[in-house]
């Protein structure tokens, strides 16, 4: 049964990590649902959030593969230790006549969302959240037609 899994990678923060990861992924034929890539509070640190989709067998082999890595540290699946939080950013662009706007401003409340722009013609929205609560606010906003999308990768870490 394929399932999302989060992995958290402590990684040396160097040139050429980020590319060693990726290229693991694409050469074992294995798909990155999201990407995430920071510096901890270890300036030398960084921490690689991946969330792929595939059953325990091929989350593990990732697991393994990741660990022979040199500049990798830590490898953690969060989703099997089930105790972190995760979070992820979207901007929505959504094209709408004036006489809409006091209800994309109610959607912004319901959804704990922020309008950040409105100009004659569009209302860009903000959000951080849980990938569900992005889900849904996107599902939300598609009947007022969505003119764009830029979103991040989840960010996650253990409780």
């Amino acid at each position: 049964m394929n399932k999302k899994n989060t992995l958290s990678v402590l990684v040396e923060n160097q040139p050429g990590v980020l590319s060693k990861v990726v290229a693991l992924f694409s050469r074992r034929g294995f798909n990155i649902d999201s990407l995430a890539v920071g510096t901890t509070e270890v300036e030398s640190i960084s921490r690689i959030t991946i969330v792929v989709s595939g059953d325990d067998h091929v989350t593990e082999q990732v697991e393994k593969q990741l660990n022979k890595i040199i500049p990798v540290i830590k490898v953690r699946n969060l989703t099997k230790q089930g105790n972190f939080t995760s979070c992820g950013l979207i901007l929505i662009k959504v094209g709408c006549e004036a006489k809409v706007i006091p209800e994309l401003l109610q959607i912004a409340k319901l959804t704990e969302s922020t309008v950040v722009e409105v100009q004659p013609k569009t209302v860009t929205f903000r959000y951080a959240g849980e990938e569900e609560k992005i889900n849904t606010l996107i599902e939300m906003l598609k009947p007022y037609g969505i003119k764009e999308i830029a979103r991040t990768g989840m960010i996650a870490m253990e409780k």
